[in-house]
């Protein structure tokens, strides 16, 4: 009996080997070549799965913005307050335990690529402005509970997202985490500003 093969498991572990790949050595690291020995794979079997590095990286840079979204997505899921949603929905945005670095570093490295291609800017661009709405609905919903003052949510937004995104930059450097409980201070400077 023939083996039955999960193609698109295949293409989500041949994206997986991207990621740790870029995370390793950076985008140039990540060609057809070291993808394919790494998944265990012949060079031109990969081509079975995407076409080439172009379609690898534009998986994986969907990938990672799609976990993001998830991630706060699931953070703001179920919480007592509509203040307690916001204050989950903020840490979850800012990288915060390994795998949020992580995938943050990879993000970067293919940020250049992404400036390039029109399609992956786009994704980048809407999942900036999802993240900013999905902010101001919740800064709104706190304000009424009564948690936090009316003030110009749309800017606030603008400058956590700034923050946000800093953050990940800055964990270029300390991929570690050492800076995470700057980042947790700087969330509780902000929210006590909202307030």
């Amino acid at each position: 009996m023939p083996k039955i093969i999960d193609h698109d498991q295949r293409r989500r572990d041949i994206v997986e080997v991207a990621k740790s790949i870029i995370l390793k050595g950076g985008f140039e690291a990540a060609t057809m070549r070291s993808i394919a020995a790494e998944a265990g794979f012949a060079n031109g079997a990969l081509k079975h799965y995407f076409p080439g590095k172009e379609s690898i990286v534009a998986a994986t840079f969907e990938t990672i913005l799609q976990q993001m979204s998830e991630g706060v997505q699931a953070a703001g899921e179920e919480p007592a307050t509509a203040d307690a949603a916001l204050r989950r929905f903020l840490e979850a945005t800012i990288p915060r335990d390994p795998e949020q670095i992580a995938a943050g570093r990879v993000l970067l490295a293919l940020w250049e690529y992404a400036m390039a291609n029109e399609t992956l800017a786009d994704l980048y661009r809407g999942h900036l402005a999802n993240w900013r709405s999905a902010l101001v609905e919740r800064m709104e919903a706190a304000r009424g509970e009564g948690a936090i003052r009316d003030q110009d949510y749309l800017a606030a937004a603008n400058e956590y997202i700034s923050v946000a995104v800093g953050a990940t930059v800055i964990n270029l450097m300390y991929p570690d985490g050492d800076r995470v409980a700057d980042y947790q201070a700087y969330i509780d400077q902000f929210l006590a500003r909202l307030r």
